[in-house]
């Protein structure tokens, strides 16, 4: 294994086992035809792809690391929690990621009532074919249904115009508190991150207290280098890493050849002066 920052690691992607359009398969072959050479698969709330996935990357030749990307309720904002490196058989795990996707179909149905009432009817049923796993319909299989049946001319649109807050189809969730997602991953001997920091609409007070608690709460790495982050944003949350003493991760956040505009494997390396998340994990690694 190659050290520190120079490994091309791709730490954060999507299957169909959540919202990604390629299988587990696929996205190793791709992962691999990209250069990576650590691998994990971080399907929303869901590890249910991931013996598929470590035996995929290993007949591509690739390191593996199990994963998931947890959804959390913080400061009244949706933040993303990614595990890395635990045990996908844990018990704790898998009975709170089930809880978890629990409330998702309601969720759908009221999203899909809302874009009825502005003239799009039938929508949960049109979201439906887009999803691999029922337990985990989202915004993104409305916005793929969207664009599909020729209401916007893509996905962005479908965001923008729908399913943001204070738009027709935008339904808040209450998903699991910052604590247990990290005490889930933790418990399973995983090491819990921070995904794509730059994404969230947090002021600098509400930034400093998410990181205080998720570290206080056992949480080890950032994001650092990932597909939503701008080159100043490497530098920021590199800098962030430091401050708070974690560990640095990088991924590409990449769902689907025709939405993401990251590919697996392209992301620049880790800043120097950081520690990989990985370097955590040497044990972990399959």
């Amino acid at each position: 294994m190659k050290a520190r920052n120079i490994l091309n690691a791709d730490l954060h992607c999507h299957s169909v086992v959540s919202d990604g359009t390629l299988t587990p398969e696929a996205l190793a072959e791709r992962a691999k035809n990209g250069g990576v050479e650590l691998w994990a698969l971080t399907d929303h709330d869901e590890i249910g792809g991931q013996h598929r996935a470590a035996a995929a990357a290993h007949a591509q030749g690739m390191a593996y690391l199990t994963g998931t990307e947890i959804s959390v309720t913080f400061a009244g904002e949706t933040v993303h929690i990614v595990g890395l490196g635990f045990d996908a058989d844990n018990e704790q795990l898998n009975t709170g990621l089930a809880r978890t996707r629990g409330g998702r179909t309601e969720r759908a149905r009221e999203m899909a009532e809302g874009l009825a009432k502005v003239g799009i009817p039938g929508a949960y049923e049109g979201a439906l074919p887009f999803v691999g796993n029922p337990e985990l319909i989202s915004r993104t299989h409305f916005a793929r249904f969207l664009v599909e049946s020729g209401v916007c001319k893509d996905t962005n649109e479908v965001f923008r115009r729908f399913l943001t807050e204070g738009k027709p189809g935008y339904v808040p969730h209450r998903w699991a508190s910052l604590s247990q997602a990290v005490q889930w991953i933790t418990a399973a001997g995983g090491v819990a991150v921070i995904a794509h920091p730059a994404r969230y609409k947090f002021t600098p007070n509400e930034e400093y207290a998410l990181f205080s608690e998720f570290k206080a709460h056992g949480g080890r790495a950032v994001e650092v280098v990932t597909g939503s982050h701008s080159a100043q944003e490497y530098i920021k949350y590199a800098d962030t890493a430091r401050e708070f003493g974690l560990a640095a991760s990088r991924g590409s956040d990449f769902h689907s050849p025709a939405e993401s505009h990251t590919d697996l494997g392209t992301l620049p390396f880790l800043p120097g002066q950081l520690t990989p998340v990985w370097e955590l994990l040497e044990d972990r690694i399959q």
